[in-house]
């Protein structure tokens, strides 16, 4: 009777023993899943800017590229069309926008500081490369 009551005890703690490990599973499971949504919260989106050359590719790329929020930033100088990647949660839409206007240069439908504009090299100003 006695080998019997030890052989019960040890079931119990073997279940309790699976119970216990299938919780830290699925604890890791659903810490797993909730890093891949905080990944998830960048937004990827297009400005139409006022760039001319080079030298606004890097101005503007230095410039957001270093700014809280903002994962990644590149201008085609050609199309005059920055793609920005940022998290919402720590910048808006808005305020990257509002960072383009007061570099001096347009961000979509917000227009270009103009004191900012006039301080930009001549080949940074509108119609600066046609020169």
């Amino acid at each position: 009777m006695l080998v019997l009551g030890i052989q019960l005890n040890v079931n119990q703690k073997n279940k309790k023993m699976k119970n216990v490990l299938m919780i830290l599973f699925a604890l890791m499971f659903i810490q797993g899943v909730n890093a891949q949504e905080k990944k998830a919260k960048f937004e990827t989106v297009i400005i139409q800017t006022s760039a001319e050359c080079g030298d606004c590719k890097e101005r503007i790329e230095g410039l957001l590229n270093y700014t809280k929020g903002v994962k990644f930033s590149e201008l085609d100088v050609e199309s005059k069309r920055l793609t920005v990647k940022f998290q919402p949660a720590k910048i808006s839409l808005e305020a990257i926008k509002q960072k383009l206007v007061d570099l001096g240069y347009d961000a979509d439908e917000m227009k270009a500081n103009p004191e900012a504009q006039q301080k930009l090299p001549t080949c940074c100003q509108p119609g600066g490369m046609k020169h």
